[in-house]
């Protein structure tokens, strides 16, 4: 395939091994290869859609789990974790979402069905996206369309369950912070402990969902080792990208200037657009760790490619 970097020949089993040896090769290839399958052009398309997606997804979500949960309880819990997809603009979010659950009782069975539709389309687009990545195993594998139009909904289904379990292990672990201990003829607020237990909660939220979608999106399943390998890669970069993002905005960024009322959208998709090509660029490590022995040489097909006219 053009553009691949060679390690030499390569033997089932030793791709680690070869991978550590040469890691920079590594690294280039991946790059190379997302450049060729148009990474950058799919991640708008995967970021567009996930912006028409996420608002929809969260007031499902909002009023489905506020039969369970307090409704307080779960903004805070969807505020906390929405700063780390969207850094900077998740109060103006929750708000939006807040003052539309107020007036729940505008919603019918059409406007549900709306929304649960616009919910799974940023999956979808996702989906595709992905089978441009492994196009390697699409050639080798199909995959039945009835599969492909129930994932979405099942990915929704699965994310409202997780948010369930965050919201609920959120509101322990602050009441924990919210108390003092008497230790050693002191005062000891465990405030820090559970700050850091509710960073490693998010981060290890972030990586789970990762490997759920390089596990299940993609046509044939991947071990387990090769999804986390993509997922913790991809969530690597994003918790430096996203701390980036926040450094910008808050000290550098013109956007409210140029934008005006636009600028939480235009902001959300910026994040969304780093977010999908992060997303994407841990997909393209697995496809080459995946190919990196030759065995898949054979059902390797060209990259997705523009010639210009």
């Amino acid at each position: 395939m053009a553009g691949r970097v060679s390690f030499g020949p390569w033997h089932p089993g030793d791709r680690a091994a070869r991978v550590l040896q040469h890691p920079a090769a590594f690294a280039l290839q991946v790059l190379r290869g997302f450049r060729a399958n148009q990474g950058l052009l799919l991640a708008g398309a995967v970021a567009y859609y996930a912006l028409l997606s996420i608002v929809p997804l969260l007031i499902l979500a909002v009023i489905a789990l506020s039969h369970v949960v307090e409704q307080a309880e779960l903004l805070r819990t969807i505020g906390r974790y929405l700063e780390w997809l969207v850094p900077g603009q998740a109060q103006a979010i929750v708000a939006e979402l807040a003052g539309f659950v107020a007036h729940r009782d505008v919603m019918g069975w059409v406007l549900a069905a709306t929304m649960l539709f616009f919910s799974s389309l940023a999956f979808t687009v996702l989906e595709s996206a992905l089978s441009v990545i492994f196009l390697h195993r699409v050639v080798a594998r199909k995959r039945h369309f009835l599969v492909s139009a129930i994932m979405p909904y099942c990915f929704i289904l699965i994310l409202g369950l997780g948010l369930l379990v965050a919201t609920l292990v959120a509101g322990s672990l602050q009441a924990m912070g919210e108390h003092r201990v008497d230790a050693v003829w002191r005062q000891w607020s465990p405030e820090g402990v559970s700050s850091a237990l509710l960073y490693g909660l998010g981060l290890a939220g972030e990586i789970f969902v990762l490997t759920a979608v390089y596990m299940v999106m993609p046509v044939g399943r991947p071990s387990l080792q090769h999804a986390l390998i993509g997922a913790v890669s991809a969530a690597l970069l994003w918790e430096v990208s996203r701390h980036a993002l926040v450094w910008y905005f808050s000290t550098l960024s013109q956007i409210s200037t140029v934008y005006g009322s636009l600028t939480t959208a235009i902001a959300a998709l910026l994040s969304l657009e780093l977010g999908a090509t992060l997303l994407l660029l841990g997909a393209q490590v697995i496809s080459e760790y995946e190919r990196a022995d030759g065995r898949l040489a054979a059902v390797s097909a060209q990259p997705f490619t523009t010639r210009p006219a």
